[in-house]
């Protein structure tokens, strides 16, 4: 299964020829293009700890680094969600280290979900110890994906980005992990910028560890007429939200048919959900 795996996806590979992104073998997969809207979620899974304190930052420190023997129950609650979205966003996964018994995190979500295109992208390799990833998990079949080093002084983030639909003008999915500092948070968005900049459909999610109001006014994404959810869709911390950190931004093209901040408390952030319909005349170009 796993070498008819790989040949059916051989475009979804890791930049470096590893098995970062593969197909799921499911033999039939619905048409991007048979749909008026897609179903969005963006998730900072926490490698698949279940913090619901913040006590537990000390006492299950130690799962960041060591294998617990509920971490895949967690991954198949999560799984159970992911399964009712088209494409998924995935922070702070192991692409396949001792912590998570050397399973890839994000193979593993895809599968279990049923989602079958799936791409890892390994933004901090800490040999057996920790592969720190990025997730992208679709229903659908890109035309393009492309992974991207963020800018910043510490190594270690990374962007993902997804064109869906029509060639000439796509439906373009930037799925990415900030820093925690201001200062790298302009240069990534300055980056992040221009790779939006020709495009008209225009989606940013993950976890951006700021506020929507302060990621808008004072970043180089001030000069976008991206829409954000309202300032109180909280996701951070999962037991009691009280912080915006996590986002979809979108295009006024793509119009909001639903957004909400789901009640799933899986790790120590909330997931974001977003329906979007695709613009009015835009499924017949493809």
């Amino acid at each position: 299964m796993y070498r008819r795996i790989r040949k059916q996806l051989h475009g979804w590979m890791g930049a470096d020829g590893s098995d970062r992104g593969a197909c799921s073998g499911l033999d039939h997969v619905p048409e991007f293009e048979a749909h008026r809207h897609i179903r969005l979620l963006t998730f900072n899974i926490q490698v698949g700890i279940h913090t619901s304190s913040y006590r537990h930052y000390l006492t299950r420190s130690w799962q960041h680094f060591l294998p617990h023997r509920n971490r895949n129950d967690n991954l198949d609650r999560i799984a159970m969600l992911l399964r009712h979205y088209d494409v998924v966003a995935l922070q702070e996964c192991d692409g396949g280290s001792l912590r998570s018994g050397y399973i890839n995190q994000v193979q593993y979500l895809a599968e279990a979900s049923g989602l079958p295109y799936w791409r890892q992208q390994l933004n901090r390799n800490l040999g057996p110890l920790a592969q720190h990833s990025n997730g992208l998990l679709s229903r659908y079949r890109p035309l393009r994906v492309t992974e991207h080093r963020l800018p910043g002084l510490i190594p270690g983030r990374g962007a993902i980005i997804a064109k869906y639909g029509s060639e000439d003008d796509p439906l373009v999915l930037v799925m990415m992990h900030l820093s925690l500092s201001k200062s790298a948070q302009q240069r990534q968005l300055g980056f992040i910028r221009e790779q939006i900049a020709p495009y008209q459909h225009v989606v940013l999610m993950g976890d951006m560890n700021n506020h929507a109001d302060e990621l808008l006014a004072n970043t180089p994404l001030s000069d976008t007429d991206l829409i954000p959810l309202p300032a109180s869709a909280h996701s951070f911390p999962s037991w009691r939200p009280e912080r915006a950190l996590d986002h979809i931004l979108v295009s006024p093209s793509l119009e909001i048919q639903r957004a909400e901040v789901v009640s799933y408390p899986m790790s120590d952030h909330l997931p974001i959900a977003m329906d979007i319909a695709l613009p009015k005349g835009y499924v017949e170009t493809f």
